[in-house]
C-alpha cells in the first residue's frame, strides 16, 4: 500500500480510476464516512497499489482487477464502472426499460470517475472525454465478455430509439449490459440496432 497526498480539486471518485481502484476501496482503506468529502493537504492510503513514485498501478491478479489496460489481450474495461452501471439500472428500471438509457449509462460515468456526461444514447459517444475513453474496434460478442464498455447505437427499431439512439455498458459476463434497466441479452437487442460504437476507459 502506498500514500498520495490530496491536491486541490482531487475527488475520490477521480482518484480511485486513477488508481485503478474504488471509491469504496479508499474509503475503507482511509476511515471516509463521507466520500463526497476529502482535503487537500491530507494523505491518502492507496490500497492495492504498487508503491512505486510513478503511482504505477499494481498489476491486479488473475481477472480480479478493476481495470486493466487488457484482459486476455483483449482492450481492458472497468470493473467499477460495470457496478456502477448494475446499481443505476437496478435503482431505475431494473430489467425494464425506462427510456432513459443515457441518464443511467451518464450516472454510471458520474458515480466511477467524477464526470458529468451529457446527451441522448445516440451523442453520448461524441461527448465522453477522450483523455478518459478511447474507440475500440472490436465484435460486440467480445466486448460483452469486457465488464465496463461504453456502447452507443445512432438508432434502434422503436420510435424513440430512431430518434435518440441507445447506450449501455457492458457487465462482463458475455451477454448482459446496463443503462436504464438490466438487458440480460444484448446480443439480441443489437439486432434491431444501427451504428454501434463501442468505447474502453483509457
Amino acid at each position: 500500500m502506498s500514500t498520495y497526498t490530496i491536491k486541490r480539486g482531487d475527488t475520490l471518485s477521480a482518484l480511485a480510476a486513477r488508481f485503478h481502484t474504488t471509491v469504496g476501496a479508499l474509503a475503507s482503506a482511509n476511515g471516509i464516512k463521507n466520500v463526497n468529502l476529502i482535503y487537500a493537504g491530507a494523505s491518502l492510503r492507496i490500497p492495492g497499489h504498487s508503491g512505486q513514485s510513478t503511482f504505477t498501478p499494481a498489476k491486479p491478479k488473475g481477472n480480479g482487477g478493476v481495470s486493466a489496460p487488457s484482459v486476455g489481450g483483449r482492450p481492458g474495461g472497468s470493473r467499477a464502472l460495470a457496478e456502477a452501471a448494475r446499481r443505476a439500472a437496478m435503482g431505475m428500471g431494473g430489467y425494464s426499460s425506462q427510456g432513459l438509457c443515457a441518464t443511467g449509462v451518464s450516472r454510471a460515468i458520474l458515480a466511477t470517475y467524477g464526470i458529468k456526461v451529457w446527451g441522448n444514447g445516440n451523442q453520448i459517444d461524441n461527448n465522453l472525454p477522450r483523455n478518459k475513453f478511447r474507440e475500440i474496434h472490436i465484435p460486440l460478442s467480445e466486448a460483452l465478455k469486457i465488464p465496463g464498455l461504453v456502447l452507443t447505437w445512432e438508432k434502434t427499431s422503436t420510435r424513440l430509439g430512431s430518434i435518440y439512439g441507445h447506450t449501455a455498458i457492458t457487465l462482463g459476463d458475455g451477454s448482459s449490459s446496463a443503462s436504464d434497466f438490466i438487458e440480460r441479452n444484448t446480443l439480441a437487442g443489437n439486432a434491431s440496432r444501427t451504428g454501434l460504437k463501442i468505447f474502453a476507459p483509457i
